[in-house]
């Protein structure tokens, strides 16, 4: 049994979705469970559904829901000639569950409307993909992963009941033939209301089933060659990775890595099972390898960047010193307002903390963080990652640019910029 798991932007379109079809000919793998994302932007447009709706703004909100349908529907059309196809049927459905969930909905709760609302990208998707392999003779099951991964209730990063998720995926899935399933989504074991695994989830997905089935090996199809050694939207000269091992795949992803969700690694590491990332535009290479054996190959530098994070900066009001109890209480409402910490540094007198203000909390921890020391923070502001650094890149990347904090220790050197 191997997993592949297919992103967003394979299967962007109606050639996408042809394209997978084109894949998995090629790889010609008989027992697989194929994991799918939502169709191209679909999350983003979602999200948009989410915010319009909780803002009362329905015109606005009715018209993305209206894009939502279009996109799906011309996807559709390129796929299927006949408009009587089932297929049709189905995702109509699922429009209109999403539709009526809207119109009855009582709850302001953003996360648990966010994971109600956005969760319909996947299930749309794997439903088109289902069918269209059907219809051109790859024999699939459809599976629901709400009925396979449970988690508690901790709506848009939810954790797994691994126990619990293990039996309903060995009863589930078969160990022969293909399962067609959705990547990012689960569902709480108390209420069965569905949840979801945090932002690119859909690799940590595919990881779940392969723990849980002890698979021989899971494969990440992206419009990349593999793991590169920096994000090429923004450094013009990159490298592919051969080969990386699970422990310097999990500090690139701990960093930011975007190829590899940062829960991904953990379950295949403790089973051993390897990882490849390949690309779909080009099956028959190689790509990257990420598994026992050596720490990287090439060996090279690894670039990574994180955008759009805030830089908050702290001193004691009366000039004490940042001892355990100040650092202690700043750790705990950070906690509370779910801010993920990218970067810290501190001295005597002084704690800064890079934070990721996922959920727009920031103005209500600055108005807490207020109470007990001075504040001072940069919105915006760039998060440099550099592992196995030599000095004339550092000095390269920082050239003409405001540095705000810099820290290095042996393999790593971080730096945020204010761009």
């Amino acid at each position: 049994m191997k997993i592949f798991k297919f992103g967003g932007a394979s299967i962007k379109d109606a050639d996408g979705v042809k394209n997978v079809s084109e894949v998995l000919k090629i790889t010609n793998e008989k027992n697989l469970v194929i994991v799918v994302s939502a169709m191209g932007k679909t999350t983003n447009l979602l999200e948009k559904v989410v915010a319009e709706y909780l803002n009362d703004n329905r015109n606005k909100c009715k018209e993305f829901v209206s894009e939502f349908k279009e996109y799906h529907l011309e996807i559709l059309e390129g796929l299927f000639e006949n408009r009587n196809h089932p297929v049709y049927e189905d995702v109509s459905k699922l429009f209109g569950k999403m539709a009526s969930f809207l119109d009855v909905n009582k709850s302001k709760n953003h996360a648990f409307l966010y994971d109600q609302v956005v969760s319909f990208g996947e299930l749309v998707s794997s439903t088109i993909v289902s069918a269209y392999l059907s219809e051109i003779g790859l024999k699939n099951e459809f599976l629901d992963v709400r009925k396979c991964i449970k988690t508690d209730a901790n709506y848009r990063d939810a954790n797994v009941d691994w126990e619990a998720t293990q039996k309903k995926i060995q009863k589930k899935v078969s160990a022969n033939g293909i399962t067609i399933t959705q990547g990012f989504l689960g569902s709480e074991t108390t209420n069965n209301f569905t949840t979801t695994l945090g932002r690119e989830g859909s690799d940590y997905t595919a990881a779940i089933f392969a723990y849980c089935l002890n698979a021989e090996s899971v494969t990440i199809w992206k419009d990349v060659p593999g793991v590169l050694n920096a994000d090429p939207r923004y450094f013009t000269q990159t490298m592919l990775l051969n080969h990386i091992s699970y422990r310097e795949a999990i500090e690139l992803a701990f960093y930011g890595a975007s190829v590899i969700h940062p829960k991904t690694l953990q379950p295949l590491q403790r089973k051993e099972i390897p990882l490849f990332v390949k690309s779909f535009l080009n099956p028959t290479a190689p790509g990257t390898c990420v598994g026992k054996g050596v720490t990287l190959d090439p060996q090279t530098s690894c670039f990574i960047l994180k955008k759009d994070l805030v830089l908050i900066s702290l001193s004691s009001l009366d000039f004490s010193f940042m001892m355990e109890d100040n650092i202690g209480d700043v750790f705990k409402w950070l906690h509370k307002h779910k801010m993920k910490v990218e970067m810290i540094q501190n001295s005597a007198i002084s704690f800064s903390v890079c934070v990721n203000d996922k959920f727009n909390n920031l103005e209500a921890l600055l108005a807490k963080l207020r109470e007990k020391f001075s504040v001072k923070w940069n919105e915006n502001v760039t998060l440099y990652t550099i592992r196995h650094f030599n000095t004339a890149e550092i000095k390269a990347l920082a050239e003409n640019k405001n540095v705000l904090l810099k820290q290095e220790s042996k393999e790593t050197v971080q730096l945020v910029i204010k761009e």
